[in-house]
């Protein structure tokens, strides 16, 4: 399965979970910058929602930056791929380093992107978009921040995932619906789209100020 942009992966996945939304719930749609914004607006459009973002940060390996050893919320709450960190020996003051780091993107794009704050997301139903999902990390920290934050029902919805992340996530989220699980090994996101080009921050603004909220 080869997607040919997000905006059509989006499409296809806001059919995909059309009758899985509990409209009693007064459901949102949240994506999870940068290139989940895109395929969350496609959603929140054929679900005829409203949508905001869910602002979280996957933790590099210093060696690695791309290869994620866990993520980070909001509230500074850390999720940890153990295996990965002990592979990789990466020591507790490096953690805190790349965890400071990367909460200070996070509270960068809350004033960007965010300016008329986050959502209320209390006794509602949230719809966790991504364009992908390969460690699950960044989703986990997301299904947790939200349902922290008083959400009474959590859905995953994604284009791709692979197989072996599934059962991590539905530990946290109330659903997850993947369109393509993938069985391939060396698992990419970017395999699976045609165009998968870098989302810029002015894209997602401009997206933003286009009166998706």
């Amino acid at each position: 399965m080869i997607f040919p942009d997000r905006v059509s992966a989006g499409k296809i996945l806001g059919e995909y979970i059309k009758d899985k939304i509990d409209r009693k719930l007064n459901p949102i749609v949240l994506g999870i910058p940068r290139g989940g914004v895109i395929v969350a607006k496609e959603v929140a459009k054929v679900l005829d929602l409203p949508m905001s973002l869910l602002i979280v940060r996957k933790l590099g390996v210093p060696q690695n930056p791309e290869l994620a050893f866990g993520a980070i919320d909001p509230d500074g709450e850390l999720y940890i791929d153990k295996r990965t960190v002990e592979y990789f020996k990466i020591s507790q003051e490096d953690i805190r380093k790349v965890a400071s780091e990367e909460l200070s993107k996070i509270r960068e794009r809350q004033k960007l992107f965010l300016k008329g704050g986050a959502p209320d997301v209390t006794d509602r139903e949230v719809i966790v978009v991504d364009d992908g999902i390969a460690t699950g990390y960044t989703v986990i920290a997301g299904v947790s921040f939200v349902k922290r934050k008083g959400a009474v029902k959590v859905i995953v919805a994604s284009p791709v995932c692979p197989a072996d992340t599934l059962g991590k996530i539905r530990e946290y989220a109330d659903e997850v619906y993947c369109y393509h699980i993938s069985e391939e090994p060396g698992f990419a996101v970017g395999m699976f789209y045609k165009d998968f080009r870098q989302v810029e921050d002015k894209e997602v603004v401009e997206l933003l100020n286009n009166g998706v909220l």
